[in-house]
């Protein structure tokens, strides 16, 4: 249940997001057409285009409907299939938590970092993305691991 409720909300906020993109840039080609120059639109349609981005990709690790290598296990059946689907989630476990660490001292570093068209706006609103990403990913890849065992147990005590 608390899965499903994290992914419906980094869905909308990645929805959102592409939203403000998208508006984004057609502000910014009547604004082009007219002649004016509104030069924060690059930035808001960059920096949001990437929350965007980050967000569907954890979302899609949790559909499992991100890129895959999936010939091997598409020949694999049963134990074999949920071991290798459990050594799988291991390396996106162990790379998720690298770059939740590597992503959090991004944030860190650049918290204070200002937008060059918006100096209001700190950059580390945008590198915030990537922990984000990542701790969703950590917790989507748990999920996935735990319900692997649970069946993989089960299957186990079926014969």
């Amino acid at each position: 249940m608390f899965i499903k409720l994290l992914e419906r909300t980094q869905l909308a906020v990645g929805i959102l997001f592409l939203i403000v993109f998208f508006v984004t840039i057609v502000i910014q080609v009547v604004t082009r057409f007219m002649g004016v120059s509104a030069i924060w639109t690059e930035e808001v349609a960059t920096y949001s285009f990437i929350w965007s981005i980050f967000m569907g990709t954890a979302v899609m690790l949790n559909k499992r409907d991100h890129f895959q290598f999936d010939l091997l296990l598409n020949k694999l059946k049963g134990k074999k299939k949920k071991t290798l689907y459990l050594i799988n989630d291991t390396i996106l476990l162990l790379f998720s938590i690298a770059l939740f660490i590597l992503g959090s001292t991004v944030v860190e570093s650049f918290w204070n970092f200002r937008w060059e068209s918006l100096p209001e706006m700190k950059m580390g609103y945008v590198w915030l993305s990537i922990p984000t990403m990542a701790g969703t990913m950590i917790i989507y890849t748990l999920a996935h691991m735990l319900n692997n065992v649970k069946t993989f147990n089960r299957e186990e005590s079926a014969q």
